[in-house]
């Protein structure tokens, strides 16, 4: 090692020393160009029924189905921690278990106005109002068949048929109080179809968060497993995206865009920087980014072998999505960054 005369007295006489500004900690944190907050963040979590329901998902270590009741006792712990919706907000997506005797192939229980999502969302309006609700629109949890989609003879998903059922879910769901209606099926029009609804029908505040750039990945697994709505045949390719594709993923955004989103996002999010950053290069709008079920099952398997630091590696794969142009991010690990962030 040489002495420190020898480093400071005979100096390569840069004139820009970026180091300067790596010092201490405190510098650090004052160049900062992406801060990672609970504001950015939006909890997905699992309703099911019954009482007293608390099934811990396998392959998601630390996330479970809740019944009601246990789902709004964890709302409210998780709200004190600055999950909520004023003035630091994280939001809440809800995802519904549905059992098989109320699964039919056409989806039915899911615009049911007492349903378990629509029963779940007014419970969660009146316990604690100020929460912004947002609810998934799509038909996969609700089907025999596990498609996103109504589906014809031939196996065939049909696009219009599907987007009139959608229409009646996503009334259903802005009757029970949600605050925004999330359309992730990829049926071409949809969103469109659901924003002209919501209008006839005095919806006027009930805002869209469109999966725009949706890619038929294989991160979404240990969701599937969570909801046990894996498709019972074929994929989910002809409606969802090409991983290989980027430009596409303009096309759909634009045309959320003009057919009246409010929110657009980006799913999944790691493998799918590129397309994060492009599409918050191409508008105006506030982008979500979704770090799936497979990213969070990754990271919590490698650290219980003791192969990476969890919370560091939680932090800056978060970090990474924002920096990408991630306003929002939807991420099973909100309850755990709130704690970190505290």
């Amino acid at each position: 090692m040489l002495p420190a005369s020898s480093t400071t007295n005979k100096p390569s006489n840069p004139l820009q020393r970026p180091r300067r500004l790596r010092r201490t900690a405190t510098l650090r944190r004052m160049v900062r160009e992406n801060t990672l907050t609970v504001d950015d963040l939006i909890y997905p979590m699992f309703v099911t029924e019954g009482e007293a329901q608390l099934v811990e998902i396998a392959s998601m270590p630390g996330c479970y189905r809740y019944s009601l009741d246990l789902l709004l006792k964890e709302i409210a712990e998780v709200s004190e921690l600055g999950i909520n919706a004023m003035p630091t907000a994280v939001n809440y997506a809800l995802f519904p278990v549905i059992p098989e005797n109320k699964k039919d192939d056409t989806g039915t229980q899911s615009y049911n106005p007492e349903g378990l999502v629509q029963q779940t969302v007014k419970a969660i309006k009146q316990a604690i109002p100020e929460i912004v609700v947002i609810t998934d629109v799509a038909l996969d949890p609700f089907t025999t068949h596990g498609h996103d989609g109504l589906v014809d003879e031939n196996g065939t998903i049909l696009n219009d048929p599907t987007v009139e059922v959608l229409v009646k879910m996503a009334l259903s769901q802005a009757a029970a109080g949600a605050d925004f209606v999330a359309p992730s099926d990829m049926m071409d029009g949809r969103v469109g179809a659901i924003r002209k609804a919501l209008d006839a029908e005095g919806y006027i505040n009930v805002g869209i968060l469109a999966y725009s750039a949706k890619y038929a990945s294989a991160y979404y697994g240990p969701f599937r497993d969570a909801l046990d709505s894996a498709p019972k045949f074929g994929d989910k390719k002809t409606y969802q995206m090409d991983a290989a594709n980027a430009r596409e993923a303009l096309k759909e955004i634009e045309l959320d865009i003009a057919e009246g989103a409010d929110i657009i996002m980006v799913k999944p999010a790691l493998a799918y920087l590129d397309i994060i950053c492009r599409v918050k290069s191409a508008t105006n709008l506030p982008v979500a980014a979704y770090n799936v079920s497979g990213e969070y099952a990754m990271i919590k398997a490698a650290a219980q072998m003791g192969w990476i630091d969890e919370k560091q590696v939680i932090l800056e794969s978060l970090t990474s999505m924002k920096r990408a142009g991630a306003d929002l991010i939807l991420t099973y690990f909100a309850k755990e960054v709130a704690l970190m962030l505290m």
